[in-house]
């Protein structure tokens, strides 16, 4: 029975979605101005991951992931590039879904775009205005009236007190109170603009994804994701909003993924400490940075090291070797470890218990031949699919790729062939020169039951 922690209530709960046999869930996308980093990347693995695994339990799921496509950053990168907004927003939208499809992550069902659901949006702040949960200031910007609505803060468990306390008004706002947020700002000369009841403008940032996540999964829907950094204000808000304009509860279950942290500081474009997604993957293979998204659970810290990525790669060696000797045979699968494996994933997706298992799995290859052998390797593949691991030939991964001083395919192998020569008239010498040559241009040579194969290092 699967167990799911709730930001909003604090606790693991069982997971009971409104609609029984389907599930709604709604994942808060990227802004569209830059390429993604490897926050990013962790949000898609992590929801990925959840999205697959919903799948198999055999919940007919819809995963909704958004699009920002308009707002400040897109406006000023655009002007600073010389490009249009549109041309500059498709072009990272086509970046991310690049970066996305080689770590392993399937679309989502919608990926609907903020500029798309500008009628929706306009809809929702008309009724919140109608309902008195909503102002126009003096300066033509459109405010919700946090002060309206009752149990604000209840998903960060912060004081509203201390949060107006705390709080600041920017120069040109006009809000009632410091906490009151932007629904609709008003148009600017140059920028993009919509024409409403209340003036022409553009929408604030929280009000798309209230507008989109409603349209697509209806009032109520089962599931919420996001980043651990959007909890306070992004989504508290959105409860707000959504919850005012509908009169119904927004979200059964918010999931919150942790921080990527370096050197113990949040990896993030505002801290200039950021990795892009394209930055990583030219020094390590997609499903390496998967693989070390998944080996920490996912509302724990990641912390990102070389040294990481590094063990990420010798243990997905260590799965793609033993798959490789056993063979890949439709052989039945061991119930003992599928138990486990499950019953780690139906305890809030503990990932890394569930790679576990799959070590486990490598012990029993090695331990068996025959049936038991095809067993174990069967069972290894079919629970590695399920978190959208090894998912290639073990040949094509263990020989990887050449690097640009390596040796192509075809010259390693000319290679291995002129070494079993000289091993079938006991040349060891030349033999063994050869071996120290190919591990020189970083190949190592694994010789057994008369079949050589090599495999990059």
């Amino acid at each position: 029975m699967l167990h799911i922690y709730s930001t909003e209530s604090r606790e693991k709960r069982v997971f009971v979605p409104i609609e029984a046999g389907k599930v709604r869930m709604y994942v808060c996308g990227m802004t569209v101005y830059d390429y993604c980093h490897l926050g990013h990347a962790r949000v898609m693995v992590v929801f990925d991951m959840v999205y697959r695994y919903l799948r198999h339990l055999g919940f007919e799921t819809t995963y909704v992931r958004n699009i920002t496509d308009i707002d400040d950053k897109i406006i000023k990168r655009a002007a600073e590039n010389a490009e249009s907004i549109q041309a500059l927003t498709q072009r990272f939208i086509d970046a991310m879904h690049e970066d996305a499809d080689a770590l392993g992550c399937l679309r989502p069902d919608h990926e609907p775009r903020a500029t798309e659901a500008i009628p929706e949006m306009l809809a929702m702040i008309g009724t919140l205005i109608e309902k008195r949960f909503a102002y126009r200031a003096d300066n033509g910007d459109v405010y919700y009236d946090v002060s309206q609505f009752e149990g604000y803060g209840r998903l960060s468990g912060k004081n509203i007190d201390d949060l107006r306390a705390g709080a600041r008004v920017e120069i040109g706002e006009a809000k009632h109170d410091p906490l009151d947020f932007v629904l609709w700002k008003a148009a600017k000369p140059g920028e993009p603009a919509w024409d409403a009841a209340w003036g022409a403008g553009r929408p604030g940032w929280h009000i798309e994804c209230s507008a989109m996540s409603t349209t697509c999964l209806g009032h109520s829907f089962d599931i919420h994701g996001g980043g651990m950094d959007l909890q306070f204000p992004h989504h508290e808000n959105e409860i707000a909003q959504s919850e005012a304009a509908t009169g119904c509860h927004y979200v059964n279950y918010w999931m919150h993924n942790g921080f990527v942290r370096i050197n113990e500081e949040k990896m993030s474009k505002s801290l200039n400490n950021f990795f892009t997604v394209r930055e990583v993957l030219k020094d390590f293979r997609a499903e390496e940075v998967r693989f070390f998204i998944l080996n920490s659970h996912y509302r724990s810290p990641l912390n990102y090291a070389d040294a990481q990525l590094l063990a990420a790669r010798q243990g997905l060696t260590r799965l793609y070797t033993a798959l490789r000797d056993a063979g890949e045979n439709n052989a039945a699968r061991l119930a003992v470890f599928e138990e486990r494996f499950f019953t780690a994933m139906d305890d809030d997706f503990n990932t890394p218990i569930a790679i576990a298992v799959l070590f486990d799995l490598v012990s029993e290859i090695h331990r068996h031949t025959g049936v038991e052998r095809d067993s174990a390797a069967s069972t290894l593949k079919h629970l590695s699919g399920l978190l959208g691991l090894l998912q290639m030939s073990p040949e094509d991964y263990l020989r990887g790729e050449a690097g640009q001083d390596g040796l192509d395919d075809a010259a390693i192998q000319a290679m291995v062939d002129e070494r079993l020569a000289a091993r079938a008239v006991k040349n060891f010498a030349k033999s063994d020169e050869i071996r120290d040559a190919l591990l020189k241009h970083g190949v190592v040579l694994e010789d057994a039951a008369g079949v050589t194969r090599w495999r990059r290092a």
